[in-house]
């Protein structure tokens, strides 16, 4: 038996992470499974802030180091975020890696200072190690009121000042499925089991012609523990991925940044 590589060490133990944070997705992965689809991750997704302490360069780092790189560059305006992809150009299989980063300088005073006052709270040690992309909140006990006053201004703010660092979702290659192999037969699929999903400007975020084809769960509610007591709020989600061949016959690999603007919105607060 062969020993997994570095980079796939590395999602096992994201994913780990990632199904505690959310179990849902772990249902959901088992339903695939049930019906005899083997499940391919298409990439994995992280949200951080443009400080440069723990910046996209930051966290590619372990990326990088397992062989990954720069593949693409995205920008969302009305978000105020900047985004990279990385890819591992050795392996076919291996999943994206797309991180995002809030531009902190967009905001109010009271966005950017919380940040920083978070951000001051690491670890030296954590700040230059491999191990701050599994470390989740670094900071303590997140508080109710601030969590509420970010998200007055940014979701995507509030939800890295809850969570911290870890994978935001996973995705389904969907081009991976034998059955399931088209967004709307998944999308079917996970409706008929009571899953919610995302359907900010429709379920399904771009188009063949564009050549990729999104869709994703709502974040899952689980109860956290703030400063005021326990609250139920929006966790992580599970993304699915189709992609079409360019005229050259190869899948497209990369990301389209307006699909990508409404996936976003998939932590966005919400009470079942």
């Amino acid at each position: 038996m062969t020993s997994p590589s570095p980079s796939q060490r590395i999602f096992d133990r994201l994913w780990h992470d990632y199904t505690l944070y959310n179990p849902e997705v772990k249902r959901i992965y088992d339903s695939f499974t049930e019906t005899g689809e083997k499940v391919i991750n298409d990439h994995i997704a992280f949200r951080t802030f443009n400080d440069p302490r723990v910046n996209i360069d930051v966290l590619s780092r372990p990326f990088i180091r397992s062989g990954y790189v720069l593949k693409g560059t995205y920008t969302f305006e009305k978000k105020h975020l900047f985004a990279r992809h990385f890819e591992d150009e050795s392996s076919v299989d291996a999943p994206r890696v797309f991180i995002s980063e809030l531009i902190l300088e967009e905001f109010s005073e009271f966005t950017q200072k919380t940040a920083k006052q978070v951000i001051d709270q690491i670890p030296r040690d954590l700040l230059t190690s491999d191990e701050l992309i599994y470390s989740g909140n670094v900071w303590g006990k997140p508080s109710f009121e601030i969590y509420e006053k970010l998200r007055t201004e940014s979701e995507y703010a509030a939800w890295v000042y809850v969570y911290g660092f870890c994978a935001n979702h996973f995705t389904v290659s969907v081009n991976g499925l034998k059955n399931l192999n088209t967004l709307e037969k998944v999308n079917d699929f996970l409706k008929a089991k009571g899953f919610l999903l995302n359907t900010a400007e429709g379920e399904i975020k771009g188009t063949p012609q564009e050549l990729l084809e999104q869709s994703s769960t709502r974040a899952g509610i689980i109860e956290v523990e703030f400063s005021e007591g326990r609250f139920s709020i929006p966790s992580c989600y599970y993304e699915f991925a189709r992609r079409y061949p360019d005229r050259d016959g190869r899948l497209y690999s990369g990301f389209i940044a307006k699909s990508a603007d409404k996936i976003f919105e998939s932590t966005d607060f919400y009470r079942k």
